[in-house]
Order: structure tokens, then C-alpha cells, then sequence
């Protein structure tokens, strides 16, 4: 059974949201999200890759939000002030969307697999997990996670008490890490115009 049949045995549903709010300081402070890849935004990418495997995506921004519009999907800016980092974007999704579980990624990642959003799915329906995050082998992917709305308030406390480190919330969460060795090439993000040239020689091969 996929994980959509899985989902909608009980009831529940999935939505997704793609990370455009951040600074993008290592990128000259462009909007990252925007900045193409093989003559698409790099937000693109990551939309392609997940708009099968969920309910409805949408995408997380702070500016440009016409252009980020463009792409097809509704736009939701953070509600938290100061550009907090990716647990205001989540936030944003959770209040947005109406579905039982959101899908977070970066728009920094064009190799994104879709079928991570089952994987971790699949094990927050099988462990009973309110979040289950993505794990490359070595160390936890944070902004690769999936979280049940019931994890809303708890966020927005968090968050509104002045912290912002993402582990340390899911630490205080039913947490789950997932395996994700098989789609490791996921977690690879562009930070630099050099990695985007060689995303972009990769991509088009």
C-alpha cells in the first residue's frame, strides 16, 4: 500500500510546503529560490519532485511572492517576524493548510526525491510519531521532516518564547528518524553560483 492509500485509510491527509523565506547570504542575498537552474527557478525542482506525492504544496516566501505565485502554487509568508529560520515556514504551512500532515523540504534541493515524502510517512503512520525527519547515515536532515498538525502549538510557543533551533524542538516532540540513505542525493543543496553550475551540468545530463 502507498503511503497516499495508507493515508486516506484513516482518514488523514498531506500537504507540503517548499522553503523560499530564508536570506540566502552565501548566494548574495538573492532570492534562492528564483535563481534558475537549467532555465527553471530552483523551486521548481523541488515542486516537481513532490507535487505527486501529497495533497496539495505550497510554498513558504517573504518576498517576490508574485514570482514564487508563478509557479503555480498559493504563496504563505512567515507569521513570525525576524526571518526565524525553517520552523516559521512550518508554522506557516500548518496554519494554512487544512490537510493532518505537512511535508517540509528547502527550495534548495534540486535532487529531491519525491518518494522521501513515504518514507517518512510511512514511519510516522507505522511508529505512531507526531514528526519523523529525514536521517543520510550520518547525521539528521532537519529540514526534510514531516509533522502532524497537533504539533502546531507546541511550535508556535517554541517560537514565540525566542527559540529556534529545530532539533532541539524535535527533541521535545514523539520524534522519529527515518533512514534516508536512499535518496542521500536529496539532501544536496546549493549554496554557491560554482554548485549551482555543477547542479546544472548534472541535472540536464
Amino acid at each position: 500500500m502507498t503511503y497516499l492509500l495508507a493515508l486516506e485509510a484513516v482518514n488523514e491527509r498531506v500537504g507540503a510546503v517548499v522553503l523560499s523565506g530564508g536570506l540566502a547570504r552565501r548566494m548574495g542575498g538573492q532570492d534562492k529560490g528564483l535563481v534558475e537552474i537549467g532555465g527553471k527557478p530552483m523551486a521548481n525542482w523541488a515542486l516537481d519532485a513532490i507535487r505527486s506525492q501529497v495533497h496539495t504544496v505550497v510554498i513558504n516566501a517573504n518576498r517576490n511572492h508574485d514570482a514564487y505565485a508563478a509557479l503555480g502554487c498559493k504563496v504563505v509568508a512567515d507569521r513570525h517576524s525576524g526571518h526565524v529560520g525553517p520552523l516559521a515556514g512550518l508554522s506557516a504551512a500548518l496554519h494554512h493548510l487544512d490537510t493532518d500532515y505537512v511535508f517540509m523540504c528547502p527550495c534548495d534541493s534540486p535532487f529531491i526525491d519525491g518518494s522521501i515524502v513515504g518514507m517518512l510517512g510511512m514511519a510516522a503512520l507505522e511508529q505512531r510519531a507526531d514528526i519523523a525527519v529525514a536521517h543520510d547515515g550520518e547525521r539528521m536532515q532537519p529540514v526534510f521532516c514531516l509533522a502532524h498538525r497537533r504539533t502546531l502549538c507546541s511550535l508556535d510557543a517554541y517560537l514565540v518564547s525566542g527559540e529556534r533551533k529545530i532539533d532541539r524542538w524535535y527533541a521535545t516532540q514523539n520524534t522519529v528518524e527515518v533512514d534516508c540513505v536512499a535518496v542521500i542525493d536529496s539532501f544536496r543543496n546549493i549554496n554557491t553560483e560554482e554548485e549551482r553550475q555543477a547542479a546544472e551540468q548534472k541535472l540536464l545530463v
